[in-house]
C-alpha cells in the first residue's frame, strides 16, 4: 500500500459522507450495549484521525495509530486546530508496539480490508490481543464480498472537488476477492493542472474466517452487525462491524 502522500491532502473531502459523528456515536451505543467501558482507547489505522477526534471529544480517552506519516500530519494539525491534544503513533497495525495496555481498539472504515492476506490479518489480531486488557473490546468494520463484487467491481468514479479532480478506477480479481484501486489526482494549478497518483487494494474474507482469526488470537463473544446497526448481516450488506472480548 502507498504512502498516501497525495490521497492525505484530500482524503477528508473524498470522504465527507461518512458521517464521522453519526458513528463515533455508533461505536459508543455498541460499547454500551456490550456493558463495556471504552477506558484507554486506541483508533487503529486512524487516518487523518476525524473519528479519533470525534470519540476525543466525547470524553473518551484515545490515541491514534496509522502506517502514514502524511495521514497523521493531517490528524495533528485538525487536532492542533480545534485545541484537541492527541497523541498519534507512526507505525503499522502489523507491528504496533505500544507503551502499555489499552481497554478498547476501534479500527474503521476498511483498514482490515488494506491487510494483503490471511497471514496479515492474524497479526494484527494477534498484536490487538497482545496490548489488550483481559476483557478489553476490539471493535472492526469490514467491507463484504457483495460490495467488492457488485458496488467496487471493475468501476470508476469521479469526483468534481473544488481544488481538485479525482478518478478512481477498480479492478477487481475475482481469485482473491481483492480490488486494485487507482487514483489519479488532478490539481488546479492556475490555468493548468498537475497530475498525481496513488495506488492500492483492499481484499476481502468470509466472516468464518474473520472469526476463526479472532479466536486464534485470543479473542472470545464474537458478534457481528451490519454497519451502523445492532441487526445481523444482510446478503447485500456492504460493510459489517464486528465486536470481540478478549478473553479474561
Amino acid at each position: 500500500m502507498s504512502g498516501y502522500s497525495v490521497f492525505a491532502q484530500y482524503y477528508d473531502e473524498l470522504t465527507r459522507n461518512v458521517r464521522y459523528a453519526e458513528r463515533a456515536e455508533y461505536f459508543l451505543a455498541l460499547l454500551k450495549r456490550l456493558e463495556h467501558a471504552p477506558g484507554l482507547t486506541l483508533d487503529l489505522a486512524c487516518g487523518t484521525g476525524s473519528l479519533t477526534l470525534e470519540l476525543f471529544c466525547r470524553g473518551v480517552d484515545i490515541y491514534g495509530v496509522d502506517a502514514s506519516v502524511a495521514m497523521l500530519s493531517q490528524a495533528r494539525e485538525k487536532c492542533m486546530n480545534v485545541g484537541a491534544d492527541i497523541l498519534f503513533l507512526c507505525q503499522k497495525m502489523q507491528s504496533i508496539d505500544l507503551y502499555g495496555t489499552v481497554d478498547t481498539v476501534i479500527c474503521s472504515l476498511d483498514s482490515i480490508n488494506h491487510l494483503k492476506d490471511e497471514q496479515e490479518v492474524q497479526q494484527v489480531f494477534s498484536k490487538v490481543s497482545f496490548f489488550m486488557n483481559p476483557g478489553g473490546v476490539f471493535l472492526f468494520d469490514l467491507n463484504t464480498l457483495y460490495k467488492h463484487e457488485m458496488v467496487l467491481g471493475n468501476n470508476v468514479f469521479v469526483y468534481d472537488m473544488e481544488n481538485v479532480y479525482c478518478v478512481w478506477q477498480n479492478h477487481y480479481v475475482p481469485a482473491s476477492a481483492r480490488v486494485d484501486i487507482h487514483l489519479d489526482f488532478f490539481e488546479r494549478n492556475g490555468k493548468l493542472y498537475s497530475r498525481s497518483s496513488e495506488h492500492f487494494s483492499e481484499r476481502t474474507y468470509p466472516l468464518e474466517k474473520i472469526s476463526a482469526c479472532l479466536e486464534k488470537a485470543g479473542f472470545s463473544s464474537i458478534s457481528i452487525f451490519d454497519e451502523m446497526s445492532f441487526e445481523s448481516p444482510k446478503n447485500d450488506s456492504q460493510r459489517v462491524v464486528f465486536a470481540a472480548e478478549k478473553k479474561r
